[in-house]
């Protein structure tokens, strides 16, 4: 059974005071039974460590200082302000809001709040056995907005079930049926975000290339441009071909996913999946590079009317 739109639907969120708005956007509030919540607690986590850090450096306090006070060893507020905790501790954090003097009641309570998001279970955690920590999905989950490359496969947001399964079959490996369809499933999963009443705008660029392979024979790649060229006419999605014509561009080597989240407390970040996992970027400049090859490619690509065009050509070829 695949997730429920249901858990993606924004609950609603806490009043945060505007002269406290600079350290932490509003925090949504926790639900009350234990199922997955419609949030990030992964992108929750990354803003706390952030917003500590900030917090500390605003108390004027050095790490070792902090650490002393606390009888902590160092490593372990390093560990909490780089987001290397699995399960942020509310009580370590209220401890910190003590030393660093964080007196405003509001913005206590705002802080802990975002601890106790922190610390709940995201829809992906039914899928332990197929996603890695700290795997895409948790990013995709709170993105505002999602841009995607890919040269050799349909990206997994917009890949039928059928194709899916072809692609976690090829190339030989040895994986059972059972396997294949959790593994489905879990890719179904991940498309529920685009059901939300407040789905993230998707850009997707994707090489010719990736569209000609026969990946599950003919039936399948007819369906799976089919089924791109009618998600592509959502209002939030847009789908852009690069035409093998096109040659060479700046994106050729490798594909990559630039995720943007609605507040200025969660920076974009770069996503780059790799044999050995997944890569995240989060450098300003890595994020500036990876922003001007997409926009470089998306230059080469087809206009997004011309590309639904194209995509009705491609999928007649499958015929």
């Amino acid at each position: 059974m695949l997730v429920s739109p249901k858990r993606f639907c924004k609950t609603e969120p806490h009043v945060i005071p505007q002269s406290q708005g600079k350290h932490i956007a509003p925090a949504l509030r926790p639900p009350s039974t234990g199922d997955p919540v419609p949030y990030s607690p992964t992108v929750r986590r990354r803003r706390l460590s952030s917003l500590l850090r900030r917090l500390r450096q605003d108390a004027g306090l050095h790490a070792d200082e902090v650490a002393r006070r606390l009888e902590w060893t160092a490593s372990k507020l390093t560990r909490m302000e780089r987001n290397e905790w699995k399960l942020p501790s509310v009580r370590d954090v209220r401890d910190l809001l003590d030393v660093y003097g964080v007196t405003d009641p509001s913005l206590r309570e705002a802080v802990i709040a975002l601890a106790r998001e922190a610390r709940q279970r995201g829809w992906w955690e039914e899928y332990k056995d197929v996603f890695l920590v700290g795997a895409l999905p948790e990013f995709e989950t709170e993105a505002s907005e999602i841009r995607a490359f890919q040269a050799l496969l349909v990206p997994g947001l917009l890949q039928t079930p059928d194709y899916a399964a072809a692609v976690f079959r090829g190339g030989g490996r040895a994986i059972d049926d059972a396997k294949v369809r959790r593994r489905v499933e879990a890719r179904m999963a991940r498309q529920q975000i685009f059901e939300r009443n407040d789905p993230p705008v998707f850009r997707a660029v994707i090489d010719e290339a990736a569209l000609a392979k026969h990946v599950g024979g003919a039936d399948v790649m007819r369906k799976q441009i089919l089924h791109i060229a009618d998600m592509a006419t959502r209002s939030h999605i847009d789908v852009h071909v690069v035409p093998n014509g096109m040659g060479a561009h700046a994106a050729l080597d490798n594909p990559f996913t630039i995720l943007r989240f609605a507040t200025p407390e969660d920076p974009s970040l770069v996503h780059v999946g790799t044999v050995a996992g997944d890569l995240f970027l989060e450098k300003t400049d890595d994020v500036r590079s990876y922003t001007l090859a997409y926009d470089h490619v998306r230059a080469s690509a087809l206009s997004a009317d011309a590309s639904l065009a194209y995509l009705a050509e491609l999928a007649d070829r499958f015929r």
